[in-house]
């Protein structure tokens, strides 16, 4: 059976993304849909994981809300990151019981799919030893932090395309001080490659990676999953 795949042309709110997250995941612990994966963009947020303390949040709460940055506390692995327009993040609904019943190797395949999606538009990433998530010279680039419940994951990977990267400089990004964090664009400069093209290469990159055979949708109302959407 096939995977699905689902595009979001426009950016979503945290909590409607997560809320969606939400009942997928009871769905696919339930068998009524098979291994799933939404790929969007969200409005301007701050995110603290499980490891995420208040102390990595800059700006207090009010001044969040003036800047029109929405913040929440979630249940996914990793400390406290950003989310804008101009960054792809990739939600894997997906079973990982049996031969992949492994939280280390799903990160190493996560890992992966970012540093091949750089390389597939020439640049140069890598591993930090001890630090998740996929690096480039400048800074980090791609973002994990996810959550195995039943063995079905969820949350999942951030990945900056071009977006304003001026949002991590209110807050200490992943916990780590002094550790700068940067994009596409920063590398590329004006030779950035459109969203849509990292977009469908992050996606062929997971189909291949993680070996699922992905039925892309081309929009959330085009997909099965719509009838879990509010």
């Amino acid at each position: 059976m096939k995977s699905w795949a689902v595009q979001f042309n426009e950016p979503v709110s945290y909590q409607q993304g997560l809320d969606l997250q939400h009942r997928l995941l009871k769905a696919r612990q339930n068998d009524e849909i098979p291994d799933t994966v939404l790929i969007l963009q969200h409005t301007p947020t701050v995110t603290l994981g499980n490891r995420g303390r208040d102390n990595y949040l800059l700006l207090s709460r009010e001044e969040y809300a003036e800047r029109g940055i929405e913040l929440f506390h979630v249940e996914r692995g990793g400390d406290v990151t950003y989310h804008g327009p101009g960054q792809w993040v990739l939600y894997p609904i997906i079973y990982l019981g049996g031969s992949e019943a492994d939280s280390h190797g799903y990160l190493w395949n996560l890992e992966e799919v970012a540093l091949r999606t750089l390389a597939d538009f020439g640049i140069e990433g890598f591993r930090r030893e001890g630090k998740n998530g996929a690096w480039t010279e400048p800074g980090k680039v791609a973002a994990i932090g996810f959550r195995l419940k039943r063995w079905v994951s969820f949350h999942g990977m951030s990945f900056n395309v071009c977006l304003d990267l001026s949002g991590f400089q209110t807050i200490v990004p992943c916990g780590l001080v002094g550790q700068p964090v940067a994009s596409m664009q920063t590398v590329l400069g004006d030779a950035c490659p459109p969203m849509d093209a990292v977009r469908d290469r992050l996606l062929a990159n997971f189909s291949e990676i993680c070996k699922r055979d992905l039925e892309v949708f081309e929009t959330l109302e085009k997909s099965p999953v719509s009838k879990f959407a509010e």
